[in-house]
């Protein structure tokens, strides 16, 4: 679906935001998923230490933001955490001069990605740092295997493109960074059901958020996928899902 004047409409904004709603709900829960926030504030953690940034003024965005900003002030960061639902990440932000700005698997589901990065850099203060983590290409093939096996000889789209690290080096030359670093890390998990993970992934705000909503997986359909997602389960009945991160560093001129 394209619009006239910009990118193409690739995730629905009511979507994205019906889903966030969701995942606070669930998020309330005693026994809620909250493994994808507590490895990217992890990860963001160890990045920062390891550049030895010294502290400054902090933009913090994303799954696990208020988490990460507490623990940056606690080392002398002055911290501004922001609510993507009410922050649009395509357009100018309201705020300059930050030494670091941090984005925890928000980017990922922007329509315009480029755009996304250019307002960031232009965001930060010269020498400032841009570190975004996101879900990258190649995550939950095993979710993938099963949906296909739902939808049979008509595979509809249900789960969201995605950048590898060479995408993601080249987006960062393109939208403008001095210093560009592009990889991608693995999480590695263990189900016995597909619903389990469905579950986690709705917990987590994960689940599809695409513009053109694909037709609802049928009775049969979802005792396929559910037969499908176990076919490669281990002797204790579990079945290894993998989620890849992609972690985008630019430095600002």
């Amino acid at each position: 679906m394209a619009t006239r004047d910009g990118p193409p409409t690739i995730f629905s904004r009511s979507r994205l935001d019906a889903r966030a709603a969701r995942a606070r709900q669930l998020a309330a829960r005693k026994d809620a998923a909250g493994w994808l926030a507590e490895a990217l504030v992890e990860d963001a953690v160890e990045r920062i230490e390891f550049m030895m940034l010294e502290s400054d003024r902090a933009l913090v965005l994303g799954k696990g933001a208020s988490e990460l900003g507490r623990l940056l002030e606690r080392k002398g960061w002055r911290v501004t955490v922001a609510d993507p639902g009410t922050l649009d990440l395509e357009a100018p932000y309201p705020w300059r001069g930050f030494g670091l700005i941090v984005s925890l698997g928000v980017l990922d589901t922007v329509n315009d990605l480029p755009g996304a990065l250019i307002h960031q850099r232009l965001a930060l203060d010269s020498g400032g740092v841009m570190l975004a983590n996101m879900v990258g290409a190649g995550s939950l093939q095993r979710l993938r295997g099963a949906l296909l096996a739902a939808d049979g000889e008509r595979p509809a789209a249900r789960l969201h493109p995605a950048v590898d690290a060479q995408g993601g080096a080249a987006l960062l030359q393109r939208t403008g960074f001095a210093r560009q670093v592009s990889d991608a890390w693995t999480l590695r998990l263990r189900y016995s059901a597909l619903d389990d993970l469905v579950a986690d992934l709705r917990a987590q705000g994960l689940t599809s958020a695409l513009a053109d909503a694909a037709p609802p997986v049928t009775k049969a359909g979802l005792a396929a996928a559910r037969a499908a997602f176990l076919d490669e389960a281990d002797r204790h009945g579990r079945v290894v899902e993998t989620l890849e991160i992609l972690t985008l560093t630019g430095w600002q001129n």
